[in-house]
């Protein structure tokens, strides 16, 4: 049987949520990578060290109740209007890595987000000097859902060119306007890319019957902007690296009229990153786009341990707890080794 064996991975952008919730969905990470970065926009958001040491402890707990070692999870907090400056010092020494900045109202619990990028100038130049990176979603609010993005690359430009040793991650990017924005700024500006934006077009979200369970944001896009992005994780160039953005929602909050946006992951991670590389003859480059170059961002240490995975098919569940995971009902045709 073929088997595939890679240094264990690093999620560089994963949703746990809180509570039930969190218990249900973290083991799926915790259990696949050794660190993720773990999003803020909870309720109420992370804005203060107290409130990230005590989400931290939360996760931590989970961990101990599901009996699951050896996961770090690498802790953020929401850049917003309302973050205070004098706050960035005390959330790094409380063990921060990085500040997540969502403009208002583009995604999930994003009401309290930003909608003038400069009024907060001096939270990036905080940041900046406390060594933190700036997560961004990139996407400018009020303008056409399929050109948010591109219209936010501009922003992202001013802000490489005004915070030079500020390190910025364009989050989940879409589009080939996105990948050749990062291309050309300097090595200070990365960007992550999903496991379902490297499946996804907009047709299979609204092309034939609705699925609300693909439906995210920002929002798939074209074939071109996949090619691109395929390109892009294939490439070996260590702006790109693996982020998933895995966001549960419950089935009662996909399959709604006003449904939420998010598509959920984990379950799937890897195995459907291995398919798809496998598929397009990349598996060389697999390793470092899931356990290099977002280390090497972020400034940690490699992963020591190694995963094995067997080429062998399986069905993807249709329900994990309460939310459906992506690809569900669907064949992969890589799984982890079962182990002793």
């Amino acid at each position: 049987m073929e088997t595939l064996e890679i240094r264990r991975p690093d999620d560089m952008h994963v949703h746990f949520r809180q509570g039930k919730m969190l218990e249900s969905v973290m083991p799926y990470t915790a259990r696949q990578c050794a660190r993720a970065l773990v999003m803020p926009n909870t309720t109420p958001p992370i804005l203060t060290a107290s409130e990230l040491i005590a989400y931290r402890d939360e996760i931590q707990s989970a961990c101990k109740k599901e009996n699951i070692a050896g996961f770090e999870p690498l802790m953020t907090f929401k850049v917003a209007p309302a973050t205070d400056v004098d706050e960035i010092k005390r959330l790094k020494e409380a063990g921060a890595v990085a500040g997540k900045l969502y403009p208002e109202g583009v995604t999930t619990n994003s009401a309290d987000g930003v909608r003038d990028f400069k009024a907060i100038y001096p939270v990036y130049q905080a940041m900046q000097d406390e060594g933190l990176i700036l997560c961004i979603h990139g996407e400018v609010p009020g303008v056409f859902s399929l050109d948010r993005e591109r219209a936010f690359l501009s922003t992202l430009k001013e802000l490489a060119s005004d915070f030079p040793r500020l390190k910025i991650i364009l989050e989940h990017a879409t589009t080939k306007d996105a990948v050749d924005a990062v291309l050309s700024l300097p090595e200070t500006i990365a960007c992550t890319l999903t496991v379902h934006h490297l499946y996804l077009t907009l047709d299979d979200v609204i092309g034939g019957m609705l699925d609300p369970h693909v439906f995210c944001k920002p929002v798939a896009k074209l074939p071109s902007d996949r090619e691109a992005l395929l390109e892009a994780a294939f490439s070996g160039n260590p702006k790109f690296f693996l982020g998933s953005d895995s966001a549960p929602h419950t089935v009662d909050n996909k399959e709604c009229p006003c449904g939420a946006a998010g598509v959920y992951t984990a379950p799937v991670m890897m195995p459907a990153l291995i398919d798809l590389f496998d598929k397009h003859g990349k598996l060389n480059r697999l390793e470092a786009f899931v356990s290099e170059f977002g280390a090497r961002f972020y400034g940690l240490p490699l992963n020591e341990g190694k995963d094995r995975f067997v080429k062998k098919d399986w069905t993807v569940p249709d329900i994990c707890g309460e939310v459906k995971p992506f690809l569900y009902g669907k064949t992969l045709g890589w799984q982890a080794e079962a182990k002793n």
